[in-house]
This record gives structure tokens, C-alpha cells and sequence, in this order.
């Protein structure tokens, strides 16, 4: 049956209820190779760690991005469809709120720097879901190139997060879509490879299974024609999945063994209840499409995913819309509010593959060693100071929070130093241009970064695999009077 190939491996026929003279036939969705179409999407997402944090400021982060994506079916046969997208993480015109609150935008810029593309063609099904990604092999072979030429020149390490990235992509080539296009699953749930006779206002109930982390999870899913529109020759469909907790609680056991150890005190201080809650999982998707009679292509659509597992909550939006075509569903406030609180990320292009090493960005910002020195993420831009002596310098903290990292798409320590300890941070930077420096906090050296150029706003980021060893940093820097010190290598 129609839309739930890409969400479930299996499924159970839909019960068919008993038709009625309000029956609407939704056509299998046959595109025209050879249009281009365009879609503005936007996304975004919503992390909620209030559970763990006392701090408001560091257990909530929102963050949003909006794009111009170009699609065109290149070709099409009984059996399947080649298509292919063009990308580009420019923030279109016309969107709510400065450019600064669409912090997805730049790192998705890095994204495609990393997967080495501005276009991507895959194969599919006749419902548009993906089956084959071609030029995988060169895609891995981009980011296998993108890790070993690193910032500094550092090769990633093969614990690293990137490696797994890598490992992964290996292993499945389909995530490079789920990555880098989301919206074309999105669109491809509210398609058919054959048409549908429903009754306007029907419930249709299936239910399927989905293999979470070696845990098959049930899921029930109620699909719903809501109504019509006989002027633009439209369906409105509704769609929602409800996996169920005890198995998804579950495959989620060792993510929420992870989180615990990440913050030990407070899990050693849990009540029965609520370590009850933290080892309970949830998801919800709830979607709806406006579906051309036409051609059965889903002109709009709007998905919302809440996933609650580890005493975290996270929740994204998806809105696609062919951009001739007027919005007609109500779109969340996070996607077109002209003000949006987010992180304060420092993002800048990542490194050509053929260009030499450069920097991530104009902060230091460097992964906190397992339990030693580390290496940089940001290069050094020569040796005109090397010879020079460099006092080292004890700067002030004025803040240590845990939030979005610019570097790995993950939780950083964000450091902010006050106004005295800035200017003397900026002098510093200034004499080390060119030289490998350590920050230490307890004696202890944290990383190594060379210096590219003066650090002016006094901030700095530490990004770290095990989220344990950022709290025990971010606890020590909350410290009043707490402070960093920072020298040239030896």
C-alpha cells in the first residue's frame, strides 16, 4: 500500500473500510521526467535536556535552517526512477528573522564540503524513495580525503566521531540522503506507486516493525484524507506513528546507560521514579501532505518528529513546498519567527580537499583529549613568531557552558572569558601567530592549538566525544574566580 515503504521494513495490509459516496481516488504519483521543480524547506529542531541541567541556558538549544533545493527526474520506467537534486546551503530571500537564528545553514555548507558534492543523484523507487545512491564510492572516498587533510593538517582519529561517520556511510550509502536530503524521505511518505480510493475523513490503521539498534519496535500508524480542494485539485492527507515504548525502551538501553555516565552525580541522585523516566523511551511522527490529483507529487509537507529517550527530548520540523505553490498548512512558530534564541556557533567552511589545510574557524576550537595532550582544529599560518618569547598568561572565566558545538554538530564547552582576560588573550594570540600553544586548566593541558590569527572575542570551544569529561570541565570552570592558562608549547 501507498506510503509506508521508507518507514517500516514490513507492514500489514491496510484495513480497508466500507466506501461511501465521499470516496476520493489519489492517482500514483507519475512525474514528468525532465521538469525541474523547485522547493523551499525549512528545518529545525529542539533539544531539551532540562532533566540534567539546572542551568535554563544550557539544557535547551533551538536551532533552524532554511533552503532552495532543485529537483528533476532524470528518468523513469516501470520499475523505478533516476532523479537528482541540486544543493546549496544559501539562505534563500524572504525568510523571518536575521540571517544569524539559521545556524543550520553554514553547517550544512560544511556538510557538503565534507560529502564533496552540490549535486546528488540516486535511484528510486516509484513512490521517490531512495534505493541507490550513485557515486558513493566517490562520496566516501571525498570524506575519507576531507578527515586525513583536516584542520592542521591533523588526520581524524579513528575513535573519532568522523571515522564513524565515515564507517557508516560505508555500510549503508543511503544515509548520504538522509543526511544532505532529508525532505526527499519526507516527500517520498506521501507518495504512491499506485493509486488509493480513500473516504474523506476515514482512519486507515496499519501497523509495521522497524529494526532499531537490534530491537524490532512496533509501530501503529493511522493514515487520514482530511479533505479536498476542487479549485487547485488537491488532497490534504494527514499521517501519524506511534512506535511502541517497551521495545523502543529498549533499543534505546545503551544510549541511556550512555547518558547517565555522562553525568554520574546526578544519576547517582535519582529517585526510583525518576530513573523509571530516564529509561523510558517515546517517539511520535505526525505528518500531513497536500497531494496533487494530478500527478499524485506531494506539492507541501509538513512533519514533525518527537523522540524522548535518556531523560532528553528532541523534536524536529520538516516543512517542504513546491515554490509556485501558496503554503496552505499552519507552519511552527520555531520555522517563521522572526526572533529565534539559539547558540552562539562560530562557523566558517570547512578546508577544500585540494586546498592547503586551513583554519575551522576564528576561535579555538579543539577536541579535549581521553587523557592527554590534543591535537588542533585550527592551523597554523606560519613561523614569522617562532623564535619569539612568549610569556604564558592566566585568564578569567566569565563562563563555561555546555551547548551546540561548531565542529562536530555536537555538545561543545563554550568558554567566554571576561573583558580583562579577552584584550589579554587577544595580545597573546597576537605574539603566537604561527606557533602550537596549550591551554591547561588544573595543571592539566586540555589541547594544543596552533595560532592562526588574534582570537578578538575572547571565546573558546572545547568539543569532546565523552560528554563526561565536558561536565567535569564546565564544573570546574563554575568555579568563582575560576581560570585558564595558557602558554606556548614548550
Amino acid at each position: 500500500m501507498r506510503f509506508l515503504g521508507f518507514l517500516l521494513g514490513a507492514y500489514a495490509a491496510l484495513l480497508a473500510p466500507a466506501w461511501s459516496a465521499e470516496n476520493v481516488t489519489i492517482p500514483a504519483y507519475a512525474p514528468a521526467p525532465g521538469v525541474e521543480h523547485v522547493y523551499r524547506v525549512q528545518m529545525a529542531s529542539e533539544t531539551d535536556m532540562s532533566f540534567w541541567f539546572d542551568n535554563p541556558g544550557a539544557s535547551s538549544v533551538a536551532m533552524r535552517g532554511a533552503y532552495r533545493r532543485r529537483m528533476i527526474i532524470l528518468s523513469r520506467d516501470e520499475k523505478s526512477m533516476r532523479v537528482r537534486w541540486s544543493l546549496d546551503s544559501a539562505l534563500p530571500e524572504g525568510v523571518s528573522g536575521a540571517a544569524s537564528t539559521y545556524q543550520l545553514n553554514p553547517l550544512y555548507q560544511n556538510s557538503l564540503l565534507a560529502y564533496g558534492v552540490n549535486q546528488l543523484e540516486f535511484e528510486t523507487n516509484l513512490s521517490g524513495i531512495p534505493s541507490n545512491v550513485l557515486g558513493a564510492d566517490a562520496i566516501v572516498a571525498n570524506m575519507q580525503k576531507m578527515a586525513a587533510n583536516g584542520p592542521g593538517g591533523i588526520s581524524a582519529a579513528p575513535e573519532s566521531g568522523v571515522s564513524n561517520i565515515i564507517e557508516a556511510v560505508r555500510a549503508n550509502p543511503l544515509q548520504i540522503v538522509t543526511a544532505l536530503i532529508p525532505e526527499a524521505l519526507v516527500l517520498a511518505n506521501g507518495q504512491g506507486a499506485s493509486e488509493e480510493t480513500l473516504e474523506i475523513a476515514q482512519a486507515y490503521t496499519s501497523s509495521g516493525t522497524e529494526n532499531i539498534s537490534g530491537v524490532d519496535v512496533r509501530a501503529e500508524i493511522i493514515w487520514t484524507l482530511e479533505s479536498t480542494d476542487t479549485v487547485r485539485h488537491t488532497a490534504t492527507l494527514s499521517f501519524s506513528q506511534i512506535d511502541d515504548p517497551i521495545a523502543l525502551s529498549q533499543s534505546q538501553q545503551a544510549a541511556t546507560a550512555k547518558m547517565m555516565t555522562a553525568f554520574p552525580e546526578r544519576a547517582k541522585a535519582l529517585t526510583s521514579d525518576q530513573l523509571a523516566e530516564v529509561k523510558r523511551a517515546s517517539k511520535n511522527r505526525t505528518s500531513r501532505f497536500v497531494v496533487s490529483l494530478d500527478d499524485g507529487s506531494v506539492l507541501e509537507a509538513l512533519e514533525t518528529v518527537a523522540v524522548r529517550s535518556g531523560g532528553m527530548t528532541v523534536r524536529t520540523f520538516t516543512h517542504v513546498r513546491r515554490e509556485q505553490v501558496p503554503a496552505s498548512l499552519p507552519i511552527p512558530a520555531i520555522l517563521t519567527s522572526a526572533t529565534l534564541l539559539t547558540p552562539d556557533l562560530r562557523v566558517e567552511p570547512l578546508p577544500s580537499t585540494t586546498a592547503t589545510p586551513a583554519r575551522v574557524n576564528d576561535d579555538i576550537q579543539a577536541s579535549a583529549p581521553h587523557g592527554g595532550t590534543s591535537q588542533a582544529h585550527v592551523a597554523a599560518a606560519g613561523n614569522e613568531n617562532k623564535n619569539t618569547v612568549i610569556a604564558p598568561i592566566s585568564l578569567q572565566v566569565k563562563s563555561a557552558i555546555l551547548g551546540a558545538s561548531p565542529v562536530h554538530h555536537d555538545i561543545g564547552l563554550n568558554i567566554d572569558l571576561t573583558p580583562d582576560s579577552a584584550a589579554k588573550f587577544k595580545d597573546f594570540t597576537q605574539a603566537a601567530i604561527g606557533q602550537q600553544t596549550q591551554v591547561l586548566i588544573d595543571d592539566k593541558v586540555i589541547m594544543e592549538p596552533w595560532i592562526r590569527e588574534p582570537i578578538v572575542d575572547g571565546h573558546i570551544v572545547i568539543t569532546d566525544a565523552d560528554r563526561k569529561n565536558l561536565q567535569i570541565l564546565a564544573e570546574r570552570l563554575a568555579i568563582p574566580g575560576a581560570s585558564i592558562f595558557v602558554r606556548v608549547v614548550p
